[in-house]
């Protein structure tokens, strides 16, 4: 029987991330072979990732990452925040937004597929060694990637990873500090303000015709005269694409003027050309639903 020493079982765990005991069954197990106690670990750990598959993923971080003229905002979920602060969390992002920014990937797939910088595996394969790793239920879950050679990309995140947003700027003038400024204020305005759309022009007809068919209920059930009905709705749908339109919306930084106005008075005072193109915002676990466990309830279906 081969003599585990603790510095092996330390130098193990320092490699693979597991338990001290798991460490030492490992390599007891593989008679002191290090590989061997490796592989052992990870087929232990691929068993357990597979059983952690089915839980719920909400919690995790949204993170941003620029390079030269591309971006990448992706979110990744785990199943608590506690494991979403480690380090090994975070690093297990930022190499899944290089493989990103790297890539271009064309979706979830092809990111998957993506190696993952300096392992030799794609993101999907250490994606399972993360659950495996980290002890939870970890998921890619979404990304966006702009790439914009003509302009900048500015990125901001929130609240420690809870929310994340790219800004797209087309400009003649990338390398300019004041242009460069605005970037990153427009991307903490949308954070701030949410807004739905870029313009109006983008807004579907159909949530139009929605909010004038309330908007008008609202305006005749309030008995005033049917002549100036329209023009109160009018107003209002006004200020409805105000609320929603980022274009339209009052700048959080400066509320006395609007983000349209803010942008072409920049590019009027220094001579060039700005252009908000587009922009992406995401909020961590939006749209996923988190299970709450009744244990009570659990008790009694198991006495039934």
């Amino acid at each position: 029987m081969a003599n585990i020493s603790a510095s092996d079982v330390a130098a193990l765990r320092s490699q693979t991330g597991a338990g001290m005991m798991d460490c030492k069954k490992a390599l007891t197990e593989a008679a002191g072979d290090m590989e061997k106690a490796v592989d052992i670990l990870r087929k232990k750990g691929l068993s357990a990732a597979a059983k952690k598959s089915g839980r719920v993923a909400a919690d995790g971080a949204v993170t941003a990452l620029e390079r030269g003229s591309r971006a990448v905002l992706l979110e990744i979920n785990s199943e608590t925040d506690f494991v979403a602060k480690t380090e090994n969390f975070q690093n297990f992002c930022q190499g899944v937004a290089e493989a990103a920014v790297i890539v271009a990937p064309a979706d979830l797939a092809a990111l998957n597929a993506a190696s993952f910088p300096g392992t030799g595996k794609t993101v999907a394969e250490e994606t399972t060694n993360a659950v495996a790793k980290i002890g939870e239920n970890i998921q890619v879950r979404r990304f966006v990637f702009f790439d914009n050679p003509k302009g900048l990309i500015a990125s901001y995140i929130h609240g420690g990873g809870k929310i994340g947003v790219l800004v797209d700027l087309s400009t003649n003038a990338a390398d300019n500090e004041r242009i460069q400024e605005l970037g990153h204020q427009l991307a903490m305005h949308v954070a701030a303000a949410n807004p739905q759309y870029l313009c109006r022009e983008e807004v579907p007809e159909a949530v139009v015709a929605r909010e004038k068919e309330i908007l008008s209920e609202k305006a005749k059930a309030s008995g005033k005269p049917e002549k100036i009905l329209e023009k109160i709705v009018d107003g209002q749908i006004s200020k409805f694409f105000g609320e929603i339109c980022l274009l339209e919306q009052q700048y959080v930084i400066d509320p006395d003027q609007k983000v349209t106005a803010v942008v072409a008075n920049l590019a009027k005072e220094l001579g060039v050309e700005i252009k908000l193109n587009r922009f992406v915002r995401f909020q961590l676990g939006e749209g996923i639903e988190k299970r709450v466990d009744d244990f009570a309830k659990e008790v009694a279906d198991l006495s039934k």
